[in-house]
């Protein structure tokens, strides 16, 4: 921590990272270090196994779970990625969560510009940042992806699209408990959570710079436009509006833009994300 951050009094945070098998265990090494390094270090990391993990990725987990006995491992039936947090946030100690994916690397000071936002601003019970995407076979820089700043600017996004890259999203677990947790909706999980937070009266923020590199690949680009993740989309965005969050237009502009990246060839939906979709 920098010297000029010492009389800031950070709040303690829980780590929350769910795993599958089929994660490759050299991506969940270096996303577990690039916890393990920050500069503001945690003494709670909970990690949730989605069903029986590989041995590579059962070696990588012992070899950190002997090193660091605040790392504590659930083990759970394949459940899905919404269950998996709330088993987590269930675990967790401390009243902020970190919320970290098994794939993406930290930024070393992440949690602590995160906490000291929830230092400085007490009130705030989401807190975010911008993400930098690249490719996870060339290391290739792909995209900045901003999100909006301030509460206002958040909640008024958030019709739309999901105010918070999920990648980064730190948040009182005492607020997520209101509101019951994740739900079992199937890829889009993150966002809803986030809209229900925000239902709640939580008061969101998101630090404007890059605090995780993002690890995209063409299963990306895939899962985007499938059917499974277009229904998904769709079943989200309806419920915002039928909740009155939203406007009928917020339904429907974004659903018909996802219907068009259903229909296309994901290799054209690829060099669209890349070229268009991002500020580069």
């Amino acid at each position: 921590m920098s010297d000029n951050s010492k009389e800031i009094k950070y709040p303690k945070y829980s780590v929350l990272m769910s795993v599958y098998a089929g994660e490759k265990a050299e991506f969940f090494d270096k996303s577990i270090k690039s916890i393990l390094t920050q500069t503001l270090p945690t003494d709670d990391f909970v990690i949730v196994t989605d069903g029986e993990l590989t041995d590579e990725l059962d070696r990588v987990l012992e070899k950190y779970c002997t090193a660091y006995p605040f790392i504590r491992v659930i083990r759970s039936k394949k459940c899905g990625v919404g269950m998996c947090a709330n088993k987590g946030l269930a675990a967790c100690r401390h009243e902020y969560i970190v919320k970290m994916d098994s794939d993406d690397i930290a930024h070393k000071d992440r949690c602590e510009l995160s906490m000291k936002l929830f230092a400085k601003h007490p009130e705030l019970d989401m807190v975010g940042a911008y993400i930098d995407e690249f490719d996870s076979d060339t290391g290739e820089h792909i995209a900045y992806k901003k999100t909006p700043v301030t509460n206002e600017e958040i909640r008024q996004y958030a019709r739309r699209r999901n105010p918070f890259n999920n990648q980064t999203l730190c948040y009182r677990r005492s607020m997520a408990q209101r509101i019951g947790g994740y739900t079992d909706i199937p890829r889009c999980e993150d966002y809803e959570f986030v809209i229900n937070m925000l239902m709640a009266g939580a008061i969101g923020r998101n630090i404007p710079k890059v605090l995780v590199d993002y690890r995209v690949n063409e299963g990306n680009y895939k899962r985007r436009s499938n059917w499974v993740n277009t229904k998904a989309f769709f079943r989200v965005r309806y419920s915002n509006w039928r909740k009155g969050y939203s406007r009928f237009s917020d339904f429907l502009v974004p659903c018909a833009f996802q219907l068009f990246m259903f229909i296309m060839p994901s290799g054209l939906t690829s060099v669209l994300y890349k070229r268009f979709l991002r500020n580069s």
